[in-house]
């Protein structure tokens, strides 16, 4: 097999796996502070995508375009759906938060099947079938802006936390739960604002990821299950551990797509995943509790 061709295959893993971390990252958002596992966070990405074809069809609206208003969208409706419908069970069992979550991602399923029917849909842009060429490499221009995309929004998100002052109480929040009450923090305002953030990750990641495959109601279920594996892979709770998650996972899947068979993709992300639970349990970057 010609070297220039496993690269090429790697270089588009990294880029498709930037586009991962960045949807684990608000998983892992959402989980190292609120302590909620969201299992409607693949069908959440789904639904950005629908949103990004759809003003596609509707406007011919670049899905990079599309960012801002998908990502406000999903920004509000995870705020509301923190505080108006999780808030109430942070304190309750841990299977009553699985129950309320699965139940929040089959109604997200069943209303895109309503709403847009079975079929694939995809957006189709010119630079779709562009590509940078430097040497021997051929790297497409969607997979590049898709990653530099996921970059620039975790940058973002990593900037926030570092050095806002909400983004210190959030930190807070998580450090140090009754902490924080003691001090007057408002901890279910900046619950619900990190499930917002964690969001807003999830329709950048979608507004990306539209580019890059076709999408259909069905793919909810899989991307969850892939975020868990990437946040697991990178370490619960870890933001770079996610996009390093992101990227390793990305790779294998191209890798394996090459060597063996697309269908063979998964088979190399679990066995990834439990090469990483038998010598490092607590992920790449995660710390012991």
């Amino acid at each position: 097999m010609a070297p220039e061709l496993v690269l090429n295959v790697v270089v588009a893993g990294v880029l498709t796996g930037l586009v991962y971390g960045l949807m684990a990252l608000g998983l892992s958002v959402i989980f190292g502070v609120v302590r909620v596992v969201n299992f409607a966070h693949g069908e959440m990405m789904t639904v950005a995508m629908y949103a990004a074809a759809a003003l596609f069809a509707a406007f011919s609206l670049d899905p990079f375009l599309a960012v801002l208003p998908v990502a406000a969208a999903f920004f509000l409706l995870g705020y509301a759906l923190q505080a108006g419908i999780i808030n109430p069970f942070i304190t309750r069992p841990e299977h009553s938060q699985f129950m309320l979550l699965v139940a929040v991602a089959i109604i997200l399923v069943n209303a895109l099947l309503i709403v847009f029917g079975p079929d694939a849909r995809n957006v189709q842009v010119g630079y779709q079938l562009e590509s940078y060429e430097l040497g021997k490499l051929l790297i497409d221009k969607a997979r590049v802006f898709a990653a530099g995309l996921a970059v620039a929004a975790a940058l973002l998100l990593f900037s926030f936390f570092r050095f806002t002052l909400t983004g210190k109480a959030i930190r807070a929040c998580a450090d140090n739960y009754l902490g924080a009450r003691v001090v007057g923090l408002d901890v279910k305002h900046l619950y619900a604002l990190t499930f917002g953030l964690g969001s807003a990750c999830v329709a950048v990641a979608g507004c990306a990821l539209v580019l890059l495959v076709d999408v259909t109601p069905g793919l909810g279920p899989y991307y969850t299950l892939l975020a868990f594996v990437i946040v697991i892979v990178g370490g619960l709770g870890s933001m770079g551990g996610a996009l390093l998650g992101g990227v390793l996972i990305g790779v294998s899947e191209a890798v394996a797509g090459l060597l063996i068979a697309p269908s063979a993709k998964s088979m190399f992300s679990f066995g990834l995943l439990i090469l990483v639970l038998l010598l490092r349990p607590q992920g790449l970057l995660g710390k012991r509790a």
